[in-house]
């Protein structure tokens, strides 16, 4: 009988597959147990869903010009702004997912085939952190700890969170999250501060070798910075370029041409005190910092009212300056006053003057200068809160020490040196300060703002905050309350000879006998826009008498100058201190045909949202007739025709080194109507120029810190030579620039006139050729 075949025992291997069984899903209920505890925050605080839908990030207040340029920022520690995904180009997108999540489109927040190659081969192959991953632990998680246990919990973290923003956010919004988060280094916060800061544009016009630096970077940005490891940035820049072409972004071709590119970085870092409108930016932080406070966010649920926050909130503020109109006015600053500079070094050298940079002064009135602007300095206010001595102070600031100054002849505008704090002090003394601003007189709107030549080592803003005395620009107003109250014309006469007011008239305390500004007087007859347009003091002297200090002093409160004006005859040469911006105002009335605009630069400001927060109303207040207004601008058109002015009209081919080396840019050559007063006060201490085109009105101060600072002689120190060459450059600047819009037409007059323009017989005073003479002379080179 034949053996039948024995069956294995198959009960053998039971226990191997039971355990088997067993133990994977134990691994899975493991796994869902972890990620379950870690959801209920047992392995640290998770977000809440409210949180996962609004991600909170510390965004920057962002200054936006009229013309749509990004002026500036106000931030504390991230520099961001966001930017949404469909401002983001395709190339940046595609060298993201190339190079840090290849299957990203695929997955719901975890990779699995790259985690489970990161575990086999222990990460040498690369990562498993998908982007959504990535942008957890920058939302959540933070930086990864060097503890294991923390380290595998925070990853545990990544995860469940990541699947949750999956949920909470498409693909496209993941993106602009992760790139809008990712801090770049130098202050550059999110995508948008990075494009500008590292190559000077904004992300949608980044080329695809550029974009590829910016993702090498998110690897570890403080490691591949641009700045400070070009080399190592320029490999992984490639590395990148790699990476698109291996997943079919770009061809093998585009990859190869470049990687052959050099890197060519424009780093333009943007600080508090660097960039375009420094000054303006200053202004405007106290302007927002006072809206801001009596301005709260709406009140809540829970019945609290929150403060905006300038520095996390994500402001957008819309102001009026233009960004191109704010490029010209600086740089015709910058072109001017570095030669003029250089003038009055020539000048105030110790040799040629030992009380240099102070003139007419006593040794003890020096001391006091100097006395005072050490007690004022930072050094002073240091080292006394650091409880030392009055005398160890002052023993420091005759100590020589390392330090960087400002410098003209530097590209960087400042230089190293060694010198005693004290030199310091009175080299600052030396260096020639000025202010400018430029509005559109119909709607107020303040197009550039000026305040000084350099705001890192001059933040005194002399368009708003400083005053000083006006001169001759303060003569119109006379005029105008005389034309207004007394109904004269341009072309009525007065003499020019010596006139006095005696004492007790018009509140005068003593007789006022003011002389002309060469001590002369010609004993002719005047019509009033030859006299101004010559700035005949004698003139004004009788038309202040005729109308009364206090008719002026009202008409120019009107004008918007509202500082205390003392109503007496000797406010008629501009006795009175007055800032750039309360002149430009005042000045604007005579171009908006007798309409005051208070100068605006906020139109509007926004929450991140776009919700619109403050919208400005204007502020405007009719002052003279149209009549007066245009007989002011027909008065002011004399200046530039046969007064100081006359120099924008030159267009001679003189070459005269001189003349061109203080004088820049001339000839300047204008044809076109310009309304415009120089003002020159007192030892040459203030120059002005107020110039004006129909759509444009722009005033320009010139002087020293102090008034003792100046030119020795009225051929330099005048307004026609320190104040009027920056107007005429930045005006040059913007009409070469069509698109601004800046007129070149006529001032509009009104209809049936009846004050009298026609001077026609009265103004046969001297011809283009001696004009040109008289300047020439009065610059006495």
């Amino acid at each position: 009988m034949a053996k039948t075949k024995k069956k294995p025992d198959n009960k053998a291997f039971y226990p191997f597959i039971k355990w088997f069984w067993i133990l994977l899903l134990s691994g899975v209920l493991g796994v869902f147990l972890i990620f379950l505890l870690a959801a209920w925050g047992v392995f640290g605080e998770m977000p809440t869903f409210e949180r996962l839908e609004n991600p909170q990030t510390n965004l920057a207040t962002e200054i936006i010009s009229s013309d749509g340029a990004t002026l500036g920022k106000f931030y504390l520690d991230d520099n961001r702004t966001p930017v949404a995904y469909e401002d983001l180009p395709d190339n940046l997108i595609n060298a993201l997912v190339a190079t840090e999540d290849a299957r990203y489109y695929d997955h719901s927040g975890i990779d699995g085939i790259g985690t489970l190659r990161a575990f086999v081969f222990l990460g040498q192959r690369g990562g498993a952190s998908t982007i959504s991953q990535q942008l957890a632990r920058q939302l959540f998680v933070g930086v990864r700890s060097k503890n294991l246990f923390q380290a595998v919990t925070q990853k545990i973290k990544e995860w469940v969170i990541a699947t949750r923003l999956e949920r909470s956010y498409t693909k496209q919004e993941i993106i602009a999250m992760y790139m809008n988060i990712y801090d770049f280094g130098y202050n550059a916060d999110g995508i948008r501060s990075a494009s500008r800061i590292y190559f000077g544009k904004e992300p949608r016009d980044l080329k695809t070798e550029e974009s590829a630096v910016l993702v090498g970077m998110l690897k570890n940005s403080s490691l591949y910075n641009p700045i400070r490891r070009e080399q190592l940035v320029l490999d992984r820049r490639n590395t990148v370029l790699s990476q698109m072409e291996k997943y079919g972004y770009i061809t093998e071709e585009e990859k190869d041409s470049l990687q052959a590119l050099r890197m060519d970085i424009n780093f333009s870092p943007e600080s508090h005190r660097e960039g375009l409108a420094t000054y303006f930016r200053m202004y405007l932080q106290g302007f927002l910092n006072d809206w801001l406070k009596k301005n709260p966010k709406p009140i809540t649920a829970e019945g609290e009212r929150e403060t905006w926050n300038l520095y996390l909130d994500g402001l957008k503020v819309y102001t009026t300056i233009d960004s191109r109109m704010q490029k010209n006015a600086e740089d015709a600053v910058a072109e001017h006053m570095k030669r003029l500079q250089a003038e009055f070094f020539h000048q105030n050298t110790p040799q040629r003057n030992p009380t240099t940079p102070f003139l007419e002064l006593e040794r003890e009135e020096i001391r006091g200068i100097m006395e005072r602007a050490m007690k004022n300095s930072d050094r002073w206010r240091t080292m006394k809160a650091e409880g030392k001595t009055e005398k160890e102070i002052r023993e420091s600031f005759n100590q020589k020490t390392e330090m960087t100054v400002f410098d003209w002849n530097s590209e960087t505008k400042e230089k190293d040196t060694v010198m005693t704090p004290m030199d310091s002090i009175r080299y600052y003394k030396t260096i020639l300060r000025t202010a400018m601003m430029s509005m559109e007189p119909q709607t107020g709107h303040v197009k550039a703002w000026v305040g000084g030549i350099n705001y890192k080592h001059f933040q005194y803003d002399n368009v708003i905050q400083g005053a000083r005395q006006a001169g001759s620009t303060f003569k119109p107003f006379v005029y105008a309350a005389a034309i207004d109250q007394l109904r004269m014309s341009p072309c009525d006469q007065l003499p020019d000879s010596q006139y006095c007011i005696e004492a007790g008239k018009h509140g005068n305390p003593e007789p006022w006998c003011p002389k002309n500004s060469d001590g002369r007087y010609s004993g002719e007859m005047y019509t009033l826009k030859r006299a101004l347009a010559n700035s005949v003091n004698t003139v004004t002297a009788q038309l202040i008498d005729k109308v009364g200090p206090k008719p002026v002093v009202s008409i120019v409160k009107n004008l918007g100058l509202t500082r205390e004006i003392p109503e007496v005859p000797s406010i008629a040469l501009g006795t009175p201190d007055f800032n750039v911006y309360e002149m430009v105002g005042a000045y604007g009335t005579f171009a908006n045909q007798g309409v005051y605009v208070k100068p605006v630069m906020v139109t509007r400001i926004e929450d991140k949202n776009g919700t619109v927060l403050y919208e400005y109303v204007p502020e405007t207040k009719d002052v003279l007739s149209k009549e007066v207004a245009y007989a002011m601008i027909n008065l002011l058109e004399g200046v530039t025709e046969g007064g100081s002015g006359t120099r924008l009209r030159h267009n001679y081919n003189k070459e005269d080194a001189l003349y061109k080396e203080i004088i820049t840019g001339y000839p300047y050559g204008f044809t076109n109507p310009i309304a415009g007063k120089t003002g020159t006060t007192q030892n040459q201490s203030d120059g002005w120029f107020m110039g004006m085109v129909p759509n444009l009105v722009t005033g320009v101060w010139v002087g020293g810190e102090d008034r003792a600072t100046h030119f020795k002689t009225i051929n330099y120190g005048q307004g026609a030579s320190m104040a009027l060459p920056i107007w005429a450059l930045y005006m040059k600047k913007n009409y070469e620039e069509e698109e601004l819009g800046v007129s070149k037409e006529e001032f509009p007059k009104p209809e049936n006139m009846t004050i009298n323009l026609d001077c026609s017989r009265a103004t046969q005073n001297v011809g283009e050729e001696d004009d040109l003479e008289d300047d020439l002379d009065d610059l006495d080179f």
